[in-house]
């Protein structure tokens, strides 16, 4: 898919392009509008520091309404990881619409791609209160300011294609990603089991396995019905890495103590809750234990989850009701909605 700002806001909340190069040598120029940077161009061998003036690059206008293709990295200010296009995306580039730079963006990741020409490497040095207010157009997540009053994002441009260009390399690309997924997927999951493994041998735990992978342990056995697909569950729960025993998510903190409400088996959790849960009666509480693969992956999530995490939960479930009945829609309902869809084509 194309890299929207929504999908860069994303990329950061969620989390080396081969620059070490770049990092070395000069200190940082600046543009006008306080963007900090450094841009070199491959001379076959190694990269060379390119001029771009303060001001812009004189030939973007050339490339408004094209698709840049890139490899793009953010840190945060303590050197932290956020988010690796190489390893998240499976070593396919992300792609941004070229667009002409507003006086509103000046000063965030719009400005900064546009001094980018095709084959150029890049630093960027962002004040993070600044490139949240004009490209995520929201406050400083708290884990972002703890971390520093900076965000560097390294860049490597793969290329620039037309927009037909651009669409036919994405459906190739999805497809050969969705065959590099599964087969990474396959083969991870074997190595999170012997881990798994491990881990319950070592801990002395009377787990069970799911056939997808899944570990779980229940602790206290409730005597209430199991949870059906399509029904309501109310589920307490504390997430720790199973690597190092850190917390990094709890319904004590993130619900305000209050149990997380979900349909289960319609995809609303990560995949190893949608196997777990089921296998519990209400009231019972349980050890889960998750492999990456059922959890989140290769990409991981954000600063607390890395990729190919394997997670420990322990979790209550409080309670399974069914879902609310949907209304039934009536014939004039039916009648509004396809005039609706008719005015929709015709525009």
């Amino acid at each position: 898919m194309f890299l929207t700002r929504n999908f860069l806001s994303l990329a950061l909340a969620a989390g080396v392009l081969g620059l070490a190069s770049c990092k070395k040598g000069g200190d940082f120029s600046k543009t006008t509008s306080g963007i900090e940077y450094k841009v070199f161009k491959s001379n076959g061998k190694g990269y060379d520091a390119r001029e771009v003036s303060t001001d812009g690059d004189a030939t973007y206008k050339e490339r408004i309404g094209k698709i840049m293709a890139l490899h793009v990295e953010y840190r945060t200010a303590k050197d932290s990881v956020l988010f690796n296009s190489r390893k998240q995306q499976m070593g396919f580039p992300v792609r941004v619409p070229l667009d002409t730079v507003r006086k509103a963006q000046k000063g965030g990741l719009e400005e900064a791609i546009s001094l980018l020409q095709p084959g150029d490497s890049a630093v960027f040095r962002f004040n993070v209160d600044t490139i949240f207010a004009k490209s995520f157009r929201q406050p400083v997540p708290p884990f972002m300011q703890k971390a520093g009053k900076t965000m560097t994002m390294y860049v490597k441009v793969d290329k620039v294609q037309t927009r037909d260009e651009a669409m036919a390399d994405v459906q190739k690309m999805q497809v050969e990603q969705q065959q590099k997924m599964m087969a990474y997927a396959e083969q991870q999951l074997k190595k999170d089991d012997v881990k798994l493994q491990e881990y319950v041998k070592k801990n002395n735990l009377t787990a069970q396995k799911d056939p997808s992978g899944v570990y779980y342990v229940v602790t206290s056995a409730g005597s209430g019905p199991k949870p059906k697909p399509g029904q309501i569950v109310a589920v307490q729960y504390k997430g720790t890495l199973l690597e190092n025993g850190k917390e990094f998510d709890s319904s004590a903190k993130g619900n305000g103590g209050k149990p997380i409400e979900f349909p289960i088996g319609v995809g609303q959790v990560i995949p190893g809750w949608d196997k777990a849960i089921p296998q519990l009666n209400k009231g019972s509480k349980a050890v889960l234990l998750i492999p990456s693969s059922l959890a989140y992956g290769q990409r991981g999530a954000g600063a607390n989850i890395p990729a190919d995490a394997i997670l420990r939960f322990d979790v209550e479930l409080v309670d399974v009701k069914d879902a609310p009945k949907q209304p039934q829609m009536g014939q004039e309902d039916i009648q509004r909605q396809l005039e609706a869809l008719q005015q929709q084509q015709g525009k």
